[in-house]
C-alpha cells in the first residue's frame, strides 16, 4: 500500500536558502533538500483503489497559481520540541487549495485531518534536543529574509512508511491554471 500526501513542491534555489540553515543543533535529523514541500493534506497508508480515486478528483481541481512566502524559522512540539520548520504565510489561495483537498479526501472515505492545518516546511526532525538548544539555534539562525515562489501545480507524493523525511516521490502532478 502506497503512503500518499498532496504537497507544493519547494524551488530548488528556495531549498538551497533552507539547507544553508542547517547544522548546530543537537539531536537534530536534517531533511535532504530536494525533500522539502509544504503538506497540504496528509493521506496516508491507502489501498491502490483509494489512490486511484484521489488522483483522479484531484486531476478535477482548478484553481489559479499563486505566491507562496516562506518567511522566518520556528518549531513543534513547545516544551519537547519535534522539528524545526520553515513558516509558510498562510494565504488565503493556499488555504482555500488545502480545504478544497480536505473535502475531496473525506469524500473518498477517509478521516477528517485531526491538526489544524498550519503550513510550513520542515527542515529537522528532532530527537532528545531540549527547548533550550532549539530556542538558541532559532535565536540565531531563526530568521533570514522573506523568500517568494509561484505555486503552479501540486503534486500526489508517496514515501516509504518506515523513512520519515523522504526520499518522496511524485507519483502525480496537477497543474494550477490560469
Amino acid at each position: 500500500m502506497p503512503r500518499l500526501f498532496a504537497g507544493l513542491e519547494i524551488p530548488a534555489e528556495i531549498g538551497q536558502t533552507l539547507a544553508n540553515l542547517r547544522g548546530g543543533l543537537p539531536g537534530a535529523r536534517w531533511i535532504d533538500p530536494e525533500n522539502y514541500h509544504v503538506t497540504l493534506r496528509f493521506i496516508g497508508d491507502i489501498d491502490g483503489v483509494s489512490a486511484n480515486e484521489i488522483a483522479y478528483l484531484m486531476s478535477r481541481v482548478e484553481r489559479r497559481p499563486f505566491e507562496v512566502a516562506v518567511r522566518g524559522l520556528s518549531s513543534f512540539g513547545g516544551k519537547k520540541p519535534r522539528a524545526v520548520v520553515a513558516s509558510v504565510d498562510p494565504s488565503r489561495p493556499l488555504l482555500e487549495l488545502q480545504s478544497e483537498l480536505e473535502r475531496l479526501v473525506r469524500r473518498c472515505g477517509l478521516e477528517p485531518e485531526g491538526r489544524k492545518f498550519t503550513p510550513h516546511v520542515t527542515l529537522a526532525r528532532l530527537r532528545d534536543s531540549c527547548d533550550r538548544d532549539v530556542a538558541d539555534y532559532l535565536s540565531v539562525r531563526g530568521y533570514f529574509p522573506t523568500k517568494i515562489f509561484t505555486a503552479s501545480r501540486f503534486v500526489l507524493f508517496s514515501s516509504r512508511a518506515s523513512t520519515g523525511g523522504g526520499p518522496y516521490l511524485v507519483e502525480d502532478s496537477y497543474a494550477l491554471c490560469a
